[in-house]
């Protein structure tokens, strides 16, 4: 069952890359305070991910930003190595914190996991959008269909 808004994201591990190495990070920790968008993308590299979703939160983080969002954060079902790489690819810079939930146990807590083994892909997160205010789900687009719509920057900038 997909979480709710209304409801607590759960205080599952991910992690970032820092140059330092991987850096382990409850969901609270990362997401849980201030005002925050998270979106969640099929897997890093990937068409969609790559051409559309992740830069349209990089072009647009300044936008975001200025509606008094403290966070934006990416979350995929990669490993932080990963993550890090494509952050790298795509300049992502400070605008968008990269997460890596490697095993998906974020993803399955948050009921929002899909099968992509057709793809070859395994289990991963289905794309979406959130809203947090102090780890609260305010608001949730959950993409209904393949593609990117209602989980886009500009989806959630008219939202703020």
């Amino acid at each position: 069952m997909a979480i709710s808004v209304g409801e607590q994201i759960p205080d599952i591990q991910l992690r970032t890359m820092t140059n330092e190495g991987p850096k382990a990070l409850g969901a609270h920790e990362a997401l849980g305070r201030g005002r925050v968008v998270l979106f969640a993308v099929p897997g890093a590299f990937t068409p969609t991910c790559s051409d559309h979703h992740l830069p349209g939160f990089v072009v647009r983080a300044d936008e975001i930003r200025a509606k008094g969002v403290d966070t934006i954060a990416c979350v995929s079902v990669n490993d932080p190595f990963v993550m890090g790489a494509w952050g790298k690819d795509q300049g992502v810079g400070e605008s968008v914190l990269m997460l890596a939930d490697g095993n998906g146990d974020f993803t399955k807590a948050m009921g929002l996991e899909m099968d992509g083994s057709s793809f070859g892909l395994g289990v991963r997160s289905q794309r979406y959008a959130a809203i947090l205010e102090d780890g609260v789900v305010k608001e949730l687009f959950v993409e209904p269909n393949p593609g990117l719509a209602v989980s886009s920057a500009e989806s959630v900038l008219a939202a703020l």
